[in-house]
């Protein structure tokens, strides 16, 4: 593959992993993110793979077949599936609860100013990436500033998420894009470091999802994307 092509292929699957991300801003809490977990776990996992090809890292191949396993089965899965959902409540856990979490002063919130946020975000990330681009040589320096962008777009989706699946997705883009930005700027990450960050953030995902569970057995389960975060403020009076 000649540098021209990888350079092509590279700021592609980038472009692609920031278009989910953005998609992903403009999703309400009823929409499943699976889909576009998928797709952008599925792009980073590409893009290591050209990075390998660019290379001539064949290491990089399996870090790729590593990554689209979790970052694009794996871990989307397990950000829509809600354990313990079937299960039958406690009647006095429900009796307690029901007073505390009221479903019906939930209200709607409108997602374009969170949506021209992560785009005033993806500007700042390309401003503030494109010294460092300059440095990085080869087919990954010009896609830099999106692993930049993805950075600062799963933390606005972290810090803004009202639901706990909604703050699952903002931390997976936010790890997706220091994945992308270590891709991107070293031309590749070695097979153990990738395995390691890879089981740290599954263990991550299985601990917030067992407690967004709960959450949501204990105040009010069955909300798309899970309880509203806001309600729980109430706890505290």
């Amino acid at each position: 593959m000649s540098s021209g092509d990888a350079s092509q292929a590279v700021a592609v699957l980038a472009g692609l992993e920031l278009l989910t991300a953005v998609l992903l801003a403009w999703r309400g809490p009823a929409s499943s993110p699976r889909g576009p977990l998928a797709v952008q776990g599925f792009a980073l996992a590409g893009l290591v793979a050209v990075i390998g090809v660019a290379e001539g890292e064949p290491v990089l191949w399996l870090v790729a077949l590593l990554v689209a396993v979790l970052k694009g089965v794996v871990l989307p899965t397990l950000v829509v599936r809600r354990p313990g959902r079937t299960a039958r409540p406690d009647p006095a856990r429900a009796a307690v609860a029901r007073p505390v979490v009221r479903p019906a002063v939930v209200r709607g919130r409108s997602r374009v100013p969170l949506l021209l946020g992560a785009a005033g975000l993806v500007v700042v990330a390309y401003l503030a990436a494109r010294p460092v681009a300059r440095v990085v040589t080869g087919a990954t320096g010009q896609a830099l500033p999106v692993g930049f962008a993805l950075v600062l777009v799963g933390f606005a989706l972290l810090a803004t998420g009202r639901r706990s699946q909604s703050q699952l997705v903002g931390f997976l883009v936010l790890d997706n894009g220091i994945a992308t930005t270590a891709f991107l700027a070293t031309g590749g990450v070695p097979l153990v470091v990738e395995l390691g960050v890879s089981l740290d953030v599954l263990l991550v995902v299985l601990v917030l999802q067992v407690l967004g569970s709960r959450i949501d057995t204990a105040f009010g389960a069955g909300a798309p994307g899970g309880t509203d975060l806001d309600q729980l403020r109430e706890l505290h009076d």
